[in-house]
Parts: structure tokens; C-alpha cells; sequence
């Protein structure tokens, strides 16, 4: 039979590990999200300078100033597209990273839970005799703090909702401003 201190000693060395654990998995999802941000940001660099460069050429071929408009007009459209559908990428890719980070940390958080819980429930049955207010205690705060990350976990999940909410909305009021403008200066 171990004693009190064994089993604490034990529950804090696998908490440590847990914490660690969660830590390598949340900087690895981060950092892979990253990682699609920037392959995002340089193709889309890429493709930039390659359509400027293009650009470039036909304005350099330009001999009257209605060729200009009609030109002007044709990069238009394709730019706000290209611009609609960055932000559309841009979002996708910060609501799976999102999506992955609060997968991990649910995941790990009621794997810790069930420990601790379990943790409790075998200092419960081998606690003396006189201990069982402590216990209770002990189990009340344990809920009490899983109760406040839930709530926690709402409230980020609610925010995250919105925040993709205004992000869509963005890009959809963008791509209509856009189609206006460009539906303009072909009249």
C-alpha cells in the first residue's frame, strides 16, 4: 500500500508529464498552422510579382487610353477574386488550426479529469476514519474546476464562432465590393 505522499508524488509526476504532453501537441498544432500560413502568404507573394510582372507588360504596350480602361477593368475582377479567395484560405486555415489546438486541449484536459478523479476516489476509500469532510471538500473543488474550464471552453468556442463569423463577413462584403466595382468599370 502506498501512502499519501507516494500517490501525490505519483498523480504530480503524471500531471507534469500530461502538462508537457499538451504543451509539445498545442506548439506542434500551432506551428504547423503557421506553417500553412506562411506557404499560404508565399504562393500567394509568388503569384503576385508574377501578375505584376505580366501586368507590367501589357500597360507597357499601351497606346490609347481607352486600351487602358478596358485593361485596367479585365485586372479588376481577377485581383478581387484572388483576394476573395485568400481571405476564404486564410480563414480555413486558422478554423482547423483552432479546431485542432481545442481538440487537444479537451482531449488532455478530461484525461487529466479522469485521473484526478480517479486519484481521489482511492485516497477516498483508504482515508482514516474522521476524513470525510476533507474528501468531500477535496472532490467539490476538483468539480468546481472542471465546471470553470467548461465554462472557459464555451466562452473560447462562442468567441472563436464569432471572430470566424466576422472573418466571413469581411470576405463576403469584400468579394461584393469588389464585384460592384468591377461591374462598374465595365459600363
Amino acid at each position: 500500500m502506498f501512502s499519501y505522499q507516494d500517490q501525490f508524488s505519483a498523480a504530480t509526476k503524471t500531471h507534469f508529464q500530461a502538462q508537457l504532453d499538451l504543451i509539445n501537441t498545442l506548439t506542434t498544432k500551432t506551428f504547423e498552422g503557421v506553417e500553412k500560413l506562411i506557404e499560404l502568404n508565399l504562393s500567394a507573394a509568388k503569384a503576385s510579382l508574377e501578375e505584376s510582372a505580366a501586368a507590367a507588360k501589357q500597360f507597357a504596350t499601351i497606346k490609347d487610353p481607352q486600351e487602358l480602361i478596358a485593361l485596367a477593368t479585365a485586372q479588376a475582377q481577377p485581383t478581387a477574386e484572388k483576394a476573395a479567395a485568400y481571405g476564404r484560405h486564410l480563414t480555413s486555415i486558422l478554423s482547423a488550426t483552432q479546431a485542432e489546438l481545442t481538440k487537444a486541449a479537451e482531449a488532455q484536459v478530461a484525461e487529466t479529469s479522469r485521473k484526478v478523479s480517479a486519484l481521489v476516489d482511492e485516497i477516498a476509500k483508504n482515508a482514516p476514519a474522521g476524513s470525510e469532510n476533507a474528501v468531500a471538500l477535496l472532490k467539490s473543488a476538483i468539480g468546481n474546476a472542471n465546471a470553470g474550464y467548461e465554462q472557459l471552453t464555451k466562452n473560447t468556442k462562442q468567441a472563436v464562432e464569432t471572430l470566424e463569423g466576422h472573418l466571413s463577413n469581411a470576405a463576403k462584403q469584400f468579394t461584393q465590393a469588389a464585384e460592384k466595382s468591377t461591374g462598374r468599370a465595365k459600363k
